[in-house]
């Protein structure tokens, strides 16, 4: 790798972990979370639903294949503020790869740090719980970088989708297809709009904040509200938004952050998570179907369980096995349902494919 400097980590309780520079030379700060998946570090970090964050890797190697520009983008470009792994590989093995991590880092304009023993540091942080923090590789003060620390906004309260989503409203698909999805874009994923169009169905995206007025007027067969960043009850405009789609009777699906506005607009709260789940091994139940499902995550807000529970229009369809959170919903009143994991699975296992299967019969019928 170019850079031998010398780079430096602090946490928001004042924990310090020195390691070596990648990526850019340079100073960022946001949320740190992990992420368990052993591939697509490519895919994790052009996830909108990463802005703002800082992605620590848990596998032990990160770089070794390379990037392809586009076939593995969730985006159009980097999402995440900054990455700490415990080995950066500057040399990558796979031969259709167009370049090294080191050099799309730099591009993007990424600062991160290697040689952290990152065992140790998910550790710490699934005991303290999740907080923001500072990479460096050009001041290596800790204290000062504390100081700079305070300037990171907490990502409880912060409205993010706005800054991720779409423009302008562009289409997808092919406009002859019989069923029309309105999506509304709160950080979409290219593999989710993919798995709309293998299935021949027509999109539009549209920016987060249009007006239910103006998704109408397209004339949707279904709505789908997308995953994204953010805080969900800093979102009214899209629990309005939903609400009145809601009241079309129309056939409409959310995953992610369209799960927690769906929960929103039927009267449940949410919550920040002492750590969110990250990562694509994540044992999700159907309750539905009694099958166990491996999902891929990526979430720190969840659905209050207690009031689902007690919410008489919506009925549980999913739970998380690890600590019993609520994955899935459905409306017992309207044609809707969401989860909060991802189905799209990019990267991911394939066991929950069929969600967008489901969407795509209720908007037949």
């Amino acid at each position: 790798m170019k850079q031998a400097q010398e780079a430096v980590l602090v946490l928001q309780d004042g924990t310090v972990y020195r390691g070596l520079a990648l990526g850019k030379i340079g100073t960022a700060g946001g949320e740190i979370c992990f992420n368990t998946g052993m591939t697509g570090y490519q895919e994790i970090y052009t996830d909108p639903s990463y802005y703002g964050q800082v992605i620590i890797n848990t596998t032990s190697h990160i770089g070794n294949y390379g990037v392809l520009h586009n076939a593995e983008q969730e985006s159009g470009s980097v999402k995440i503020r900054g990455m700490v792994c415990n080995f950066f590989s500057d040399i990558h093995s796979r031969y259709t790869a167009d370049g090294s991590l080191q050099e799309y880092f730099e591009r993007a304009n990424i600062v991160g740090i290697h040689g952290v023993d990152t065992r140790q540091l998910v550790r710490y942080i699934r005991s303290k719980g999740v907080m923001n923090c500072i990479i460096s590789s050009e001041i290596l003060d800790p204290a000062v970088l504390l100081s700079k620390l305070q300037e990171v906004p907490d990502m409880a309260g912060l409205e993010l989708s706005s800054e991720v989503s779409t423009k302008e409203a562009y289409e997808e698909g092919d406009p002859e297809s019989a069923l029309r999805v309105a999506v509304l874009d709160l950080g979409v994923k290219r593999s989710i709009l993919s798995n709309f169009t293998e299935r021949d169905v027509f999109c539009k995206v549209f920016p987060a904040k249009t007006s239910y007025e103006d998704l109408a007027a397209w004339n949707p067969t279904g709505f789908f509200i997308a995953n994204g960043p953010g805080d969900p009850s800093a979102m009214p405009y899209a629990v309005e938004t939903v609400k009145q789609a809601l009241d079309a009777e129309k056939p409409l699906f959310g995953i992610c952050l369209g799960h927690q506005i769906l929960s929103l607009a039927s009267g449940i709260s949410t919550y920040k998570m002492h750590n969110g789940h990250r990562g694509l091994n994540h044992p999700v139940k159907n309750l539905i179907t009694g099958k166990c499902e491996i999902t891929s995550q990526n979430h720190g807000f969840a659905v209050s369980a207690d009031e689902v529970k007690d919410t008489d229009n919506v009925e549980l369809t999913h739970i998380n096995l690890n600590d019993n959170t609520i994955e899935g919903i459905r409306r017992k009143d309207k044609p809707a349902f969401s989860v909060q994991y991802h189905p799209e699975s990019s990267p991911g296992p394939h066991d929950s494919h069929y969600l967008f299967d489901q969407f795509v019969t209720m908007m037949k019928e």
